[in-house]
């Protein structure tokens, strides 16, 4: 398959043209005339099934373009895909056409199906006389596959301007079937720039136009686009995204009423335009259905939570709190009810081996304070802990087995046992939760500080602490789940190395961390 065969789109394969979502009044330009490569963002794709997986990239000539529309006119442009069985496009399986429009800033989400399950494929895609880089991906095994192991990354917090992605580059050289990003995928904030990456726009955004220029800036470094053209991604959102520690209809200062609700549709129309998401992701107003589970064959069931969009506020103010009865209001949720049975439904139902929870904001009991006096956040699930009791009393109803929970948020790794009350160390352990570090927020960590100190005094079911930047792969088998927590020396600075700072080991079906190696 040569460069001038692809151009010409002849029609090998199963070809699909897909049309746009929305009717557009712009006119269709079939050969549109583009002086400047637009696949400046690279490409991606994500939530992989058995027989397919969606592909993503997004025209941005110039993505920094102070009117957010990335140099690009206001045409409806064709853009070409195809996806093939090796990486020099010989074996072409699939291809088609999907419409770019200027409504959802020409990105392009195309769901291709008919591919078989537990097996690599390369994709790239077409405009006019530009061709993109090639990325690959890999579909989920077949349904009731049993397969010898399943690895995978899981990733969160890149704040541009606190640090260089390095840890980004070397995820990319990771041998991986999937990576899932828990959150904070950008910073809504102005940022600093101590160190050469300063925010574009230089203040906090608001508008969509902020938010697609915000995006262009940090989907523009190469290291993360490395790791988004290596494998496929499963994302979901934090707060940063919109803004920080925000609850359903409030703010992060508790202000909520139609402005907020536009700059809620904003980020996420922002966030759907620039994520390798199906079209059930497509945001309403304000609104996007996020939570959503992905099957990998009978090893692990994967439930993708979302804790913004459905929460109550935080509760006493938020922060850090003492003495905090509302946290205890069995009334308050962070999940929202319909979440939380369609959430207790799927682990009762499981097959799998591992039953994977990738959730934003840490689950296990955080007691910050030393002596007998008990700190919280309110913003994790310590602040919603009749929500956390109703769920794992759920966990023991149906006994579900090998929970295990993924999160970000924190900027620091923690490897914690999940227990039935955290307060008596001799109650059932129910799962574990695995804290995976920052990529870049926070700028340089360090191997321990006194927050991790008092935590791991104060909390016995805690069992792994570091604060350096990095990411956790997990290594999934029949019988054990290893988790090694991958991290760089520095993010201020480029390319640092990379090492494994500790493995964590669960045994299956036997709940709780088994072994750390350090």
């Amino acid at each position: 398959m040569t460069r001038r065969r692809f151009l010409s789109l002849a029609g090998v394969g199963s070809a699909a043209v897909v049309l746009p979502l929305a009717v557009s009044a712009a006119p269709a330009r079939a050969e549109p005339r583009l002086p400047v490569d637009p696949f400046s963002l690279g490409v991606a794709s994500g939530d992989p099934l058995p027989d397919g997986v969606v592909l993503w990239t997004r025209l941005a000539p110039d993505p920094l373009a102070e009117d957010g529309a990335a140099g690009m006119g206001k045409w409806v442009i064709p853009v070409s895909w195809q996806v093939a069985e090796d990486e020099r496009f010989r074996r072409v399986v699939r291809s088609g056409v999907e419409w770019a429009t200027a409504d959802l800033a020409y990105s392009v989400h195309a769901e291709v199906d008919g591919l078989r399950p537990g097996r690599d494929y390369w994709y790239r895609f077409r405009v006019g006389p530009w061709l993109s880089e090639t990325g690959r991906t890999r579909t989920a095994p077949a349904a009731h596959q049993s397969q010898g192991a399943v690895n995978f990354g899981f990733v969160s917090c890149n704040n541009y301007s606190d640090g260089f992605f390095t840890a980004f580059r070397h995820l990319a050289d990771e041998d991986l079937d999937l990576v899932v990003h828990v959150g904070d995928y950008i910073y809504e904030g102005e940022g600093h720039d101590d160190i050469g990456r300063a925010h574009l726009p230089a203040t906090e955004i608001f508008s969509l136009t902020d938010y697609r220029i915000r995006y262009g800036q940090y989907k523009s470094d190469p290291d993360l686009r490395a790791a988004h053209a290596r494998f496929p991604w499963v994302v979901v959102l934090d707060d940063h995204e919109v803004d920080n520690n925000w609850a359903d209809d409030l703010d992060g200062e508790d202000s909520g009423g139609e402005a907020f609700l536009a700059r809620r549709a904003a980020a996420l129309q922002a966030y759907y335009e620039n994520m390798p998401l199906r079209r059930s992701a497509l945001p309403s107003g304000p609104d996007a259905q996020l939570y959503r589970r992905l099957r990998y064959g009978r090893l692990a069931e994967f439930n993708v939570v979302d804790t913004r969009q459905y929460r109550d506020n935080q509760a006493c103010g938020d922060g850090r709190q003492f003495d905090c009865v509302e946290r205890l209001d069995p009334n308050r949720t962070l999940l929202g009810a319909e979440q939380e049975s369609w959430l207790v439904e799927g682990l009762a139902a499981s097959e799998a081996t591992w039953n994977v929870m990738a959730n934003q904001i840490f689950m296990f009991q955080g007691d910050s304070e030393p002596g007998e006096l008990q700190a919280f956040g309110m913003d994790t699930w310590d602040g919603y802990a009749a929500s956390r009791q109703r769920l794992f009393d759920a966990i023991q109803e149906h006994d579900v087995e090998n929970f295990v929970v993924i999160t970000g948020d924190a900027h620091r790794s923690v490897a914690a046992d999940l227990k039935a009350n955290f307060d008596d160390p001799g109650s059932a352990t129910l799962g574990t939760e695995f804290l995976g570090t920052s990529i870049s927020s926070s700028g340089d960590g360090s191997d321990q500080d006194q927050w991790g100190l008092t935590w791991l005094a104060e909390n016995p079911h805690l069992k792994f602490h570091n604060r350096q930047r990095g990411y956790a792969t997990c290594r999934l088998t029949p019988e054990e789940w290893r988790t090694d927590y991958r991290v760089v020396p520095y993010v201020t600075q480029p390319d640092a190395p990379i090492s494994t700072r500790a493995s964590v080991y669960v045994a299956a079906g036997e709940p709780g961390i088994a072994q750390v190696e350090e």
